[in-house]
């Protein structure tokens, strides 16, 4: 059956074609996004949801997303999807950061230009038959220092932008490197640092806690006297108020925002002040910027439904159709060494500590992890996966460690997971083999190389004569036909371990009938989802 999709916004009619084209079954609902009771009574029947701006998902509504796999917004800001409740769903977010960058940073640079020859007053003055060629006195661009907050992909374009216009550049970025500083053109310096001797400021960062109010109250204070300040970011960025204060009090000379803290943004301190120049929310409106998300979303989200390439995710390792289909068996691996350790562990888990030797340390590893930790996960949470369940070891406070290796013994590549707890660690590692299936190849240490069934039996014991009769025996007896037969042992009489791959899953009274025997330290029913 082909993917469903649900398009609740406004979107380009060449998107909803790529959906069609791609073989997705897509169902266009443009003013849906703005009926929060309708769309959560449909949600469930969707594997993907392509939003803009005016469907807010909410809990309540991911609440009905029973199917849902997967939520792209046609643009950058996420502001309007509660990524947390989507991340527990195991629901993907993604978000077209590139579509609409040149837009919002000319943009940018139009609301300084803007600003600071006063072209709106200036206009409105002119249409109202006024001549007040001296009222309105501005600066020149030109030689001035530019500020820069955030110098990542539209901050980029905005310090190229401006040193095309004879401006210095100062950014204050953390992820800026200096060398990447020195190829851009720009000067790194620290937070105060521009503050001090920026004339303009332009801010270019994600609303996140870290960068809520960065232009605080205490903030402004240390701005250069006759700063003027262009927010086309996200609102939250900057102390609407104390900006308004400063503004009257001429110590900023003017103000340019695209965004604010509360939108649609019906009033404003900032509102009706000299030399402040108001957009609503134009960053990314532009004709080409529209179609470029548009047919970007569209691309994402049919890629990751058709093939489980994941592109511009915000809650999960991003993997190219490439990596996909490379990484694909892996995957599978990484899901049945966590799946192994989970059925085997019952006590709560400490840490979980992944070993990538040889050809697979060069994959994507963060991608690898989330399928070891879904695998681990799902005995406890039969609904995780591999968006999910990161979240949930991270709240049940499991240290996640992972180590690399080059290629270490016979085989081209292996992963090795291992389970703490506060009573033991255990341990499994498997290959993928030029088949493309996936193998054990060691339990607890101990050498095996036995593929991987839907239903299993693993036991432990020491190595005596008799075990396989009686393991052959007691399945016969009760009904059980063994398919095949692995076996592996640490040294003559040492420990040995086996594993059964049976049509179905064992019932609890064959497993007690082996306890009886008390010939066995662990008997342990196995299921995994096996293609």
């Amino acid at each position: 059956m082909a993917p469903k999709v649900l398009i609740s916004d406004k979107l380009s009619e060449a998107a909803v074609q790529i959906f069609r084209d791609r073989g997705i079954d897509v169902d266009f609902q443009p003013d849906l996004g703005k009926d929060k009771e309708a769309l959560a009574a449909i949600i469930g029947n969707y594997d993907g949801l392509a939003i803009r701006s005016a469907t807010r998902v909410t809990d309540a509504i991911l609440a009905n997303a029973t199917n849902l796999k997967v939520i792209a917004r046609a643009g950058i800001g996420t502001d309007n999807i509660d990524k947390e409740a989507a991340s527990k769903k195991g629901v993907i977010v993604m978000n077209t950061p590139f579509g609409n960058m040149i837009t919002t940073a000319e943009h940018a640079i139009a609301m300084m230009f803007a600003v600071a020859r006063q072209i709106p007053e200036a206009s409105e003055s002119t249409h109202a038959g006024k001549w007040e060629k001296s009222k309105f006195m501005g600066v020149e661009l030109t030689g001035k220092t530019l500020g820069v907050i955030g110098a990542g992909n539209i901050g980029g374009i905005v310090c190229d932008r401006a040193r095309g216009l004879k401006m210095k550049v100062v950014a204050y970025d953390p992820f800026l490197g200096e060398e990447k500083a020195e190829k851009m053109g720009v000067e790194k310096v620290e937070l105060d640092e521009l503050l001090k001797r920026a004339d303009f400021i332009t801010l270019h960062v994600p609303f996140t806690k870290q960068t809520a109010n960065i232009l605080s109250r205490e903030n402004l204070a240390k701005t250069k006297k006759g700063v003027r300040i262009i927010n086309c970011a996200r609102g939250g960025l900057v102390d609407e108020e104390a900006l308004a204060e400063a503004l009257k009090s001429g110590h900023v000379a003017g103000a340019a925002f695209d965004v604010f803290a509360n939108e649609p943004a019906k009033e404003n301190a900032l509102f009706n002040l000299p030399n402040v120049v108001c957009t609503p929310h134009l960053g990314a409106a532009t004709t080409e910027a529209q179609e470029n998300v548009a047919l970007q979303v569209a691309e994402q989200m049919s890629d990751y439904l058709l093939t489980g390439a994941v592109t511009n995710a915000l809650n999960m390792p991003s993997v190219t159709a490439e990596e996909a289909k490379v990484m694909g068996p892996w995957l599978e691996l990484a899901s049945h060494l966590g799946s192994f350790t989970g059925q085997m562990t019952d006590e709560p888990i400490k840490a979980i500590n992944i070993l990538y030797d040889g050809a697979v340390s060069e994959m994507n590893l963060d991608a690898l992890n989330c399928g070891v930790v879904a695998g681990i996960m799902k005995k406890a949470n039969p609904d995780v996966n591999m968006v999910s369940a990161p979240l949930i070891a991270k709240e049940r406070g499991i240290q996640i460690s992972t180590t690399n290796q080059d290629k270490s013994g016979a085989f081209d590549g292996y992963i090795k997971v291992t389970v703490v707890t506060d009573k033991r660690e255990r341990s499994v590692a498997g290959t993928v083999f030029s088949d493309g299936k996936p193998r054990f190849i060691q339990i607890k240490g101990i050498n095996v190389d036995a593929e991987i069934g839907a239903n299993m039996l693993y036991t432990t014991n020491e190595d005596v004569p008799g075990i396989i009769g009686l393991l052959g025996n007691t399945m016969g007896k009760n009904g059980v036909n063994i398919a095949n037969f692995t076996l592996g042992r640490s040294e003559v009489g040492g420990e040995a371990i086996a594993l059964l791959y049976i049509d179905h899953p064992v019932k609890q009274d064959v497993v007690d009938a082996l306890d009886a025997t008390k010939l066995f330290k662990q008997v342990k029913p196995l299921a995994f989802d096996v293609a």
